[in-house]
């Protein structure tokens, strides 16, 4: 079925004019526990983000067949629109999408613009009610795996295997090194600093401060061209454990065509691996003051 709002981005109007439609499936993923109860998008379904999306004992995107095994129970299609939103300006609703994307649904897999926080400034109708829906049948393909980056892809990078270029979305803070994670979240990595070679655009940047939609794409380009991202050469964004990066990742890779990988080992994984190489601007040392 075809929608007059056929890009990888939805509007709220758009998202309230279809909430009855049966192909428009909105799913939220939110990271705060109890949101969703509280109160969603009327018909939304829910995905937990640290349950559903990924393995629970070995560091993992989930498993094709648990996706599927999810998507199934969802009522997910491949001609399903499905229209993803959440908490936190989105961060999980994109790995969401990410997610989609490597098992094979992209095209009609999108995000809602400005997420739950714009639908809550609107005050826009919310349920409590989970309505049921049919379950599908789906099968979902292997997935493509040039769509994630590993640790070897990074160091490719930094020891000039590979042309790709490492875009690091974290905050100027994390980047250089002054702090190790955001204030008033764990530090799962025990180095601070930055992949070698590195640029910093910080997510935000992408985003209007008012409602966290996303800026308009020429905004966009000359942001990310400052840097030196330009799409000439495939991208690799990465941040702490791939969330805010995966952000990114969406506005690269869906919004602006560009060749992205997310590395959603990001820093957790980096910052704790023996032996390589580190950039470290803010001169901290491990166990000192």
């Amino acid at each position: 079925m075809a929608f007059a709002n056929s890009g990888p981005l939805v509007t709220t109007d758009w998202l309230e004019q279809n909430l009855a439609n049966p192909k428009v499936r909105v799913i939220e993923v939110s990271v705060e526990p109890g949101l969703f109860e509280r109160g969603h998008v009327p018909g939304a379904q829910n995905i937990v983000w640290h349950t559903d999306l990924v393995e629970t004992v070995n560091r993992d995107i989930a498993s094709r067949e648990k996706f599927q095994a999810l998507l199934r129970r969802l009522g997910i299609d491949k001609d399903t629109t499905v229209v993803l939103y959440g908490d936190n300006n989105n961060w999980f609703a994109a790995w969401g999408a990410w997610v989609f994307d490597i098992y094979g649904l992209r095209d009609n897999v999108k995000l809602l613009d400005g997420g739950r926080r714009k639908w809550e400034l609107e005050r826009r109708p919310f349920a409590t009610n989970v309505t049921p829906v049919v379950a599908s049948t789906i099968t979902l393909a292997e997935p493509n795996r040039s769509l994630r980056a590993r640790i070897t892809d990074v160091l490719n990078v930094v020891e000039k295997r590979s042309e790709a270029r490492i875009l690091d979305i974290r905050s100027p803070d994390e980047f250089t090194g002054k702090i190790i994670a955001p204030a008033g979240v764990q530090e799962l990595a025990i180095r601070a600093g930055h992949i070698p070679g590195a640029v910093n655009v910080p997510w935000a940047r992408a985003v209007n401060a008012a409602d966290g939609t996303i800026k308009p794409i020429e905004e966009l380009r000359k942001l990310y061209a400052e840097v030196g991202i330009d799409g000439s050469k495939p991208i690799i964004t990465t941040c702490r454990i791939g969330e805010r990066s995966s952000h990114t990742w969406f506005i690269l890779s869906r919004l602006l065509g560009y060749q992205v990988a997310n590395y959603d080992g990001s820093w957790t994984e980096y910052g704790n691996t023996v032996g390589v190489p580190i950039a470290n601007p803010a001169g901290t040392v491990w166990g000192g003051k």
